[in-house]
């Protein structure tokens, strides 16, 4: 077999494993979006409503973290080698960007077997700001089963005050007031780099400003998802 031969082959297998990939997952549907958008409360509502299985990523993050090796999340042993100060004060939000395991997509291939190992009845709900769209949208049978909410700074700032986790991380470093600063602001370019990269997707998107109700969030996301 030659190069070419190959490389064809190649992707051929890689494109079968994607197609059935997508033929069992497709009775999940994906809320991705940014931190404090109001994913949590909008799925556990939607998913108690149709009688959905929720999956909530933030809530197996420890036992993932726990299940990555070095080899496969070089992120997280980097994130899990620093102190407070150096993961959150020391350096720049950008920084912090670009090398939060989580956003580089590190642990998703554990979310797809999560997935796999539930039963296709009912359907799955699963949530979090892990959902990044390009590792999403090659899983979607169908585009409208997946969405990311996308909230302003100002409505992202009253959510995590009203859930009073504002200082949850900064208050553990030296300088709270600079690691809250840090902390918003790589949160702001996340939400920016999803309206980024959902654009040439053709992902669907919900900004979300502090103009909006659950109730009013809940009933674009249903209707989103044809329930």
């Amino acid at each position: 077999m030659n190069d070419a031969t190959r490389t064809r082959s190649e992707h051929h297998g890689q494109t079968a494993d994607i197609a059935a990939l997508r033929a069992r997952l497709r009775h999940v549907y994906w809320i991705g979006g940014g931190t404090g958008a109001g994913k949590s409360t909008v799925a556990r509502r939607i998913a108690a409503r149709h009688g959905l299985h929720l999956y909530a990523t933030d809530d197996v993050m420890s036992d993932h973290a726990g299940r990555c090796t070095p080899e496969d999340c070089p992120f997280l042993s980097e994130f899990r080698a620093m102190d407070m100060d150096q993961r959150w004060v020391n350096r720049s939000p950008e920084t912090m960007l670009e090398t939060f395991h989580w956003f580089r997509g590190e642990g998703f291939g554990l979310i797809v077997d999560d997935l796999l190992r539930l039963p296709s009845e009912p359907g799955v709900l699963v949530e979090g700001f892990r959902l990044l769209p390009h590792l999403v949208k090659p899983l979607l049978a169908r585009p409208s089963r997946a969405l990311w909410l996308l909230p302003t700074p100002e409505f992202r700032r009253a959510a995590i005050d009203s859930r009073g986790s504002t200082w949850a991380i900064a208050r553990k470093t030296s300088d709270p007031e600079k690691a809250l600063r840090n902390l918003l602001e790589r949160d702001r370019m996340f939400t920016d780099r999803l309206h980024e990269q959902t654009k040439p997707l053709q992902l669907r998107v919900v900004e979300v400003d502090t103009t909006m109700t659950e109730d009013d969030l809940v009933r674009q996301v249903t209707q989103a998802f044809e329930l």
